[in-house]
């Protein structure tokens, strides 16, 4: 029989608005360059969003990181060893996770995600497919420490991170979430995350600006979801969706940019943009061996393995969190 329980870690006021949510929209507003954290792209409907465009040809990583996960198995049995507690943070639809759960067969599963009744979902999708796993869906933040459940306290445990989402974030905030993470799992834990490799322009654009507009309508449900949960009335079709190549950053940028000048409210305060301005959503910086290994070290992981697709596109890291120290 699967046992299959849930935690619910998300901060809401009375009126049952995520504070977190409100505050960083408010701040990131008020900003000369708007900017709003792209963890709030995923909501429900930011989430199931965002599996469609997983299965668009334009979007090549998930492919290529299905492949690794596909072919290495016997590899990631022999490094992780058998019998972990597997915590998958930002687990979406946890599409990719049954290939890790059936290489490393491990004792307990803990997805954590912020879109509550998607997690629940995808965790009892998951718990019909290994009827002897236990499944721990926790709904938080993982940006902050997660306290995870008592259940799996005494287990080794393995952090799963697919999908580049690192590559979403700053160094700063990318080295915060490695230090999190670290804080959360523990020392002697083990880290398995995905990080896109730089390509050429025109491949990695067209990833984040498909033709069938699927992405255009993901960034575009950002302002839905303000509208919807924090009292906005952004003018919705007065925004476009462009996707950019930073190459001096070495990341893709997503932006929310105005057709004409507008000006609107949220949760009763107000905001103006000129044409052409914009509200930037989302980064996803792309890597090579080196800045990889250096922001897991950054972040408190040790590099222990990488694994890249047959096409060079995308790796997948191994890493332990060790004892800190101070000198080589």
């Amino acid at each position: 029989m699967n046992k299959t329980s849930g935690l619910q870690l998300v901060e809401r006021d009375e009126s049952g608005v995520d504070t977190a949510f409100r505050a960083d929209v408010l701040s990131g507003l008020a900003q000369p360059q708007k900017a709003i954290p792209a963890r709030w792209l995923y909501d429900d409907t930011g989430s199931q969003l965002f599996e469609d465009i997983t299965q668009l040809p334009e979007y090549y990583p998930t492919r290529a990181e299905t492949q690794i996960l596909s072919a290495r198995g016997d590899e990631f049995a022999e490094m992780i060893g058998k019998g972990c507690a597997v915590v998958e943070f930002g687990s979406g639809s946890s599409v990719k996770t049954p290939l890790l759960l059936e290489a490393i067969e491990p004792s307990a599963y803990v997805p954590l995600d912020i879109a509550g009744d998607f997690l629940r979902a995808a965790a009892a999708d998951l718990a019909e497919k290994f009827p002897g796993l236990p499944v721990y869906p926790v709904e938080a933040d993982f940006m902050r420490r997660v306290e995870l459940p008592p259940e799996v306290a005494d287990l080794p445990k393995l952090g799963f991170f697919p999908g580049s989402t690192i590559g979403n974030m700053i160094a700063r905030t990318g080295v915060d979430l490695l230090r999190t993470m670290r804080e959360t799992l523990g020392v002697g834990a083990k880290l398995l995350i995905g990080m896109d490799i730089i390509k050429d322009a025109e491949t990695l654009q067209a990833a984040y600006d498909d033709a069938s507009g699927t992405t255009a309508k993901f960034n575009l449900n950002l302002a839905h979801r303000i509208n919807r949960e924090l009292r906005g009335d952004i003018p919705v079709d007065a925004l476009k969706h462009e996707a950019r190549w930073n190459d001096e950053h070495a990341r893709i940028e997503m932006h929310l940019v105005a057709q004409r000048d507008i000006d609107f409210a949220v949760s009763d305060e107000r905001f103006t943009m000129k044409a052409g301005e914009s509200i930037h959503t989302e980064n996803s910086h792309k890597f090579d061996r080196r800045t990889s290994n250096m922001l897991l070290l950054a972040g408190g992981w040790d590099p222990i393995e990488r694994w890249v697709d047959d096409e060079g596109r995308f790796s997948l890291l191994l890493a332990e969190a060790r004892p800190n120290r101070s000198a080589p």
